[in-house]
């Protein structure tokens, strides 16, 4: 039984992982888009930062969870 839920939580953490990172290259696409307000573009930016975090964040969760229902 934990091995299916870990294999769910992979799963989940992969749908989050391609999710984080859309938002991300939508962020960046955002911040060089020089018709944006300086403003626009200093907040992409930071956006982007934060998506690229979660997308890491959520890829390492998955690994350990893939690890996990293996073994």
């Amino acid at each position: 039984m934990e091995t299916i839920k870990n294999a769910a939580n992979a799963v989940g953490d992969k749908i989050n992982e391609v999710i984080s990172g859309a938002s991300a290259e939508s962020n960046k696409e955002k911040a060089k888009d020089s018709s944006n307000t300086v403003g626009e573009r200093v907040g992409a930016g930071v956006d982007y930062v934060k998506d690229k975090c979660e997308e890491t964040g959520h890829a390492a969760s998955k690994e350990v969870n893939k690890q996990k229902a293996t073994h």
